[in-house]
């Protein structure tokens, strides 16, 4: 999967507050721990009420996505360049739709649109800590677009 550049997808740029970010992350220590069953009730959770076949709960670091729970895809990981989270955390204050992958330019060249899982419908709302880093989000993930997801989804605000 290299860096991602060369798979097709197209990076998302870094959080201005990249480096307090990571260091706020690291401090967690979270990141490649076990499985939790909080998390795992909250992504059950998300993928039930809306109906999708994939949940996760996604910690973004310096190279990669990681899940630190997930519902429907069988990997731990992606590389960040290959990572929609990584374009969530960019604005903490509202959730990142994407209605159809395929027709996005950001997206529609990334293996994970054109290969397996097949992504076209993604929804993430950020995890913000107390001090305004997102750390990654909760996210909802679909093979289709549907308008109901997208009105649960939306910040009525």
């Amino acid at each position: 999967m290299g860096n991602g550049m060369s798979d097709g997808a197209i990076p998302a740029r870094l959080p201005e507050n990249e480096t307090q970010r990571l260091a706020e992350l690291d401090s967690y220590g979270i990141l490649d721990t076990l499985s939790e069953q909080a998390y795992d009730d909250a992504t059950a959770l998300a993928a039930q009420i809306c109906d999708t076949p994939i949940a996760l709960i996604t910690l973004v670091d310096r190279d990669r996505q990681r899940f630190k729970s997930h519902v429907g895809l069988d990997v731990s990981q992606t590389p960040r360049a290959m990572a929609f989270c990584s374009y969530a955390i960019l604005d903490p204050a509202h959730p990142t739709i994407v209605p159809d992958a395929s027709n996005d330019e950001r997206f529609r060249n990334n293996p994970l649109v054109i290969g397996d899982p097949r992504i076209r419908f993604y929804a993430g709302g950020p995890l913000v800590t107390q001090s305004g880093n997102a750390m990654g989000t909760l996210c909802i993930i679909n093979r289709v677009y549907s308008d109901a997801r997208r009105l649960l989804l939306t910040d009525p605000n």
